[in-house]
């Protein structure tokens, strides 16, 4: 079974989503699985896991609709307030929805010290008692924030989104590459294999460009704690949803069918708690 790991699904709304600026054309525009389907059925993908791009509670609520709707949308990560005092009334209240598997709050935007503050570690916490994971969005200057919040929650399961967004654009290897190599080392930690091209040149970038982070990305995480994902449609701001898939699906030519089929789908189902026979 082929799953990807990471999209989304909005409904452009230009004050809510004032992050797509100018540069951003492409994707100021409504995105629902209804033109996802139809690339999924071209290169024979599965499924998918919706993951939040606006930290409401009434987008978490759109993506569950969205997965009650189309059954290949196997999953969603969703947002919820991990600060606020009634935080375990409101996880309790999302323990409710089958398709809900996690969280992600958008820590790229934060100084690094956000998630090491008091009320959002003690977020973190209780996300495992609902049996919750964590999607880490970061740049490499929060990587040591991340290590330290991971230290703390040894039991709870979490993915690093796009390889924690290397600088490809200007082949900032050195500043991602041993902190990077740290987070990999604990065991509770995932990686999805996403976002490439979008940290490239949007207008030049190379598969050749990208290998080096590939390469050590998968000998720091290995097979069995990797997750493919489209990003989609971020990811058109850089090229088509068919170049993203032959990026991945060219690179694992050399590898075993078993670490193909861990790294596109099995991964995810494990990681998440998906259910494939549904």
């Amino acid at each position: 079974m082929i799953i990807d790991a990471h999209q989304h699904f909005w409904k452009y709304d230009p004050v809510r989503d004032a992050w797509m600026d100018e540069s951003m054309q492409a994707i100021r525009k409504d995105f629902l699985p209804s033109d996802l389907k139809p690339i999924f059925d071209q290169h024979n993908i599965d499924g998918c896991v919706a993951v939040q791009a606006d930290q409401s509670e009434e987008e978490t609520r759109f993506l569950l609709n969205l997965a009650e709707q189309h059954p290949f949308v196997k999953a969603v990560v969703g947002w919820v307030d991990l600060q606020a005092d009634n935080m375990e009334e409101r996880l309790e209240h999302f323990s409710g929805y089958k398709n809900l598997v996690g969280f992600r709050h958008i820590l790229q935007a934060e100084d690094p010290e956000k998630m090491l503050e008091p009320n959002f570690l003690r977020g973190i916490g209780a996300l495992l008692n609902f049996g919750f994971t964590f999607d880490i969005l970061i740049y490499p200057r929060h990587l040591d924030a991340a290590i330290e919040l991971v230290r703390q929650f040894t039991e709870q399961k979490f993915v690093v989104d796009h390889m924690a967004k290397p600088n490809i654009k200007k082949g900032d290897f050195d500043s991602w590459a041993p902190k990077f190599e740290d987070l990999a080392g604990m065991d509770n930690v995932w990686c999805k294999i996403s976002g490439l091209i979008t940290e490239a040149d949007w207008n030049s970038w190379s598969p050749d460009e990208l290998r080096p982070y590939l390469d050590f990305t998968f000998e720091k995480f290995g097979t069995k704690r990797l997750l493919y994902g489209s990003d989609w449609p971020v990811c058109l701001l850089a090229g088509s949803y068919k170049q993203v898939y032959e990026l991945i699906e060219d690179y694992l030519a050399a590898f075993s069918d078993d670490e193909k089929r861990d790294v596109m789908g099995e991964n995810a189902l494990e990681f998440y708690g998906i259910d494939a026979a549904v």
